[in-house]
Order: C-alpha cells, then structure tokens, then sequence
C-alpha cells in the first residue's frame, strides 16, 4: 500500500510538473501575431471544426450602421444548431459549467440555443502592439496583487503561466479607451417583478488618457439615475495597478448631505450599489479590483458554451420588459457558441474574509472577458452563476457585454446589470483627463 501510494504520488508529481512545464514553455512571446492572436489566444481553429480560426475579427461597423438604431447583426440569418435542455444536457456537460447544468435542473424553462461559432473579437491597433512590446518585461507585484513594469499593454500576461494572470488579464483589458453610457440594472424578485435601477458611468482607462497619475489602471465615476431615492448619489474610484502600494481610492458624494466622504467600503465582498444585495462590489464587471484574498489556479483551457456574439440583445427595438423573465432572462434572446476558455479557480485564503469562498471563471481566450462565472458560499455550495452576454462592439473596437446576469440560486432572485436597449448609445474614445474625475468633479456630476 505503501510503494501503491509513493507511486501515486510520483505520477501526480510528474503531470503537475508537465502542466506547468507545458505552460512555462508556451511563454514565447514572437508566436504573438503568428501562430498565437495578438491578444494571445489560438489562432487556429480546434480538430472538430465547431471553433474557426481567428481573422482578425469585426474591426469595423458594417455598412448601414447608424449607432441611434442599435447595432447590425452580422449573423441575423442564422439558424440554431440545437437547443440544450435539462432532458439531454448530459450529452453536452463536457462543454457546460456547473452553473448552466444547475439552471437547467432548476428552471425547466431555462435553455441555451446553441449557434455557429465566430471569433468576432477584435481591438485597434495600439492594443496588439503594446502587448507584444511590454509582455516580456511586465511581472506581478508582491503576492500577485499588482503589476510591474506596465505601461500602456491592456493585455499584461497574453501567454499566461498563472492563474491569477488571466484574472489581471480579465481586469486590465481595454473597452475602448474610454466609455461613457447610461445602462440599467434590474433586480428580479421570484414572482418576477422588479425596480428599475439605472445608471450614468464613465470609464476612462489610464493607458488612454495623457495626464494619468502613476499606478492607475482606470478611473471611473457612477452616478445613480433611478430608483427615485438613490437619485443622485455618485461614486467615484481611482483604480491602482499596484495594490500592495496603494489600496483602490473611492468617495461618494450624498445629495440629501451634499457632501463628498471618502469610501473604502467599495470594494470585495460589499454590497453593490443598487443591487438589492445580489451582488458584490468586486461582482461588477464578473471581477474587478484587488484579487489578494483568493489563491487562483490556473486549471487551464476547455472548449466551452458561452453567451457571444449577442447582437440580438443589443437591439433598440427590444424593450426591457421583453428581456426579463419570472426566474431568468428570456433566453430566446441569448446566442450561445463553442469557443476556447481559460478555467480559473479561487479559493479564499485562510484567514482572508469573503463571502464566497470559491470562484470558478471561465474567460475567453480571445477578449481576456469572463463569460461565465460560477461562486460558492462558505459551505462550498454553489451559490450564484453569472452570465455574461458577450458581444464585439465594432465602432470601438472592443469585445464588451450586451448585459449580465446574476442569478442567486438560494433566494430564487436574479440580478441584470449594462442593459443599454432604451437608452442613448454607448460612447466610446473620448479623451478624459484626470481633472474629471476629482473630488470637485464628483461634487459637480452630484449637483
């Protein structure tokens, strides 16, 4: 028993050393652009045909494109492959995450209608080359939370050897330089009614700009719309890259008190502004800030059924009642397709406090984007799945979200975030400079 359990541990010394071998040797950064996308991804397609190879993606809107009437689909004429379901998903669960298996199981109406794949993804030009340039200089800070050397890559580890690299990955990918949108937010009740949260956001990435401070990856300022008694409270966030040196600077300004406080409370496992408790500060965007309270693992990559390419959802015809459903999204609207995921796996440190005390992404390997995200209570159950509804926006360029979702499989509610259908369009490439996002500009977007 002895030499059976010396041998089981000699083999699994030896495929945890090739896997990490197998990574460490894919580290060649001249495969950027050739045989690997700039972005790092595969450039070829995989042996079955479902995932094509990549070229070059939608860089540019097509003729007829007119921003006020929403965005052209592509694929519109396109039909169904098939359709998943709870009565054949085991056929499929080698390309499914727990989460989607367990909304099928739970929601008999809940379905993922499965289309030809396409590898929209696409950024300009400055983003492929600045990740070329910078990602053999580029390391991770103390402990993993931050970044060295970077300065201006949105895309610091493209041949990734760790899991928390694919997070910084995740956090740091361009959106266009700069965003400026008013979207809404919808919590879900289990009788399926709900409140409209709705939002003005400005985002302005420090690698865009010509007068950020140093270790910034992006500003941002929220300013709440509606419900009616959180009108016009706004946060603000300078973002650090480096946040073993400076943790995240937050403030809100209060329009009962018309003052500005600063607001450490916005970040980790806080609730999120008009969430109605669904989510957690660092759920917004799938993830964003400080990752120091998890060990990830980088489990490596599996071809996957994701939300992408959801033109659909875009659609300024589409109201948002047509969207919402009693216990999830109308998914009649959602396009799923094959690609290539990375897994990557957190699990809460010892000691660290969180109330999840696992995470599971998967992310595309062609945006750096967390598609799908599954997350676990303290018990180690699974507690609440993400969806993000991918899709290339073509007039930045950049891959974004058409909307997400987080549904809490305990409470039976669900939570939809960035639905942009009856609002103006999204606002891409404006040059911001950090006097707009001061704390005398967060007094003057509350007033």
């Amino acid at each position: 028993m002895i030499q059976t359990s010396l041998r089981r541990l000699a083999l699994a010394t030896v495929v945890a050393s090739a896997c990490t071998t197998a990574f460490a040797q894919s580290a060649d950064y001249s495969k950027l652009g050739t045989t690997l996308t700039p972005m790092g991804a595969e450039k070829a397609g995989n042996a079955s045909g479902t995932i094509p190879a990549w070229d070059g993606g939608l860089s540019k809107p097509p003729a007829g494109f007119d921003a006020n009437k929403g965005y052209l689909d592509p694929f519109a004429n396109e039909k169904p492959l098939f359709t998943i379901t709870a009565a054949n998903m085991e056929q499929y669960k080698d390309k499914l995450a727990p989460g989607q298996m367990e909304l099928m199981k739970r929601f008999p109406t809940y379905k993922m209608v499965v289309y030809p794949s396409h590898r929209t993804a696409a950024y300009r030009a400055d983003i492929y080359k600045y990740a070329k340039e910078e990602a053999g200089s580029i390391k991770l800070a103390e402990g993993g939370n931050g970044i060295l050397n970077l300065k201006k890559s949105n895309v610091p580890f493209p041949i990734p050897t760790e899991g928390v690299q694919v997070i910084w990955n995740h956090i740091m990918r361009d959106l266009g330089g700069s965003i400026h949108r008013i979207s809404a937010d919808f919590p879900v009740q289990t009788n399926g009614s709900y409140t409209l949260g709705k939002r003005e956001e400005t985002i302005a990435f420090a690698s865009y700009m010509n007068d950020p401070e140093p270790n910034r990856i992006f500003y941002y300022m929220n300013k709440t719309l509606a419900p009616a008694n959180a009108a016009g409270e706004v946060a603000l966030v300078h973002e650090p890259l480096n946040q073993v040196q400076e943790p995240r600077l937050a403030w809100q300004y209060n329009p009962g008190q018309r003052r500005v406080i600063r607001a450490p409370e916005l970040a980790y496992d806080s609730p999120g502004i008009g969430a109605d408790g669904l989510r957690t500060n660092d759920d917004f965007n799938a993830f964003n800030g400080a990752p120091d309270r998890y060990n990830w693992k980088l489990i490596g990559k599996k071809e996957m059924f994701v939300a992408y390419n959801n033109y659909k959802l875009t659609s300024k015809d589409l109201k948002y009642s047509q969207i919402l459903g009693q216990s999830h999204v109308n998914q009649d609207l959602v396009r799923y397709e094959p690609h290539r995921v990375w897994v990557v796996e957190g699990t809460l440190k010892p000691g660290a406090r969180h109330i999840y005390s696992k995470r599971v992404f998967y992310i595309d390997e062609d945006s750096w984007t967390i598609l799908h995200g599954d997350q676990y209570d303290s018990r180690g159950g699974l507690w609440r799945v993400r969806e993000v509804f991918g899709v290339q926006l073509y007039n930045a360029p950049t891959f974004a979200q058409a909307g997400e979702v987080i549904y809490d499989l305990q409470a039976r509610r669900y939570l939809v975030n960035a639905l942009t259908n009856e609002e103006k369009p999204v606002e891409f490439g404006t040059k911001y400079s950090v006097a707009d996002f001061s704390t005398a500009a967060l007094r003057r977007v509350g007033r």
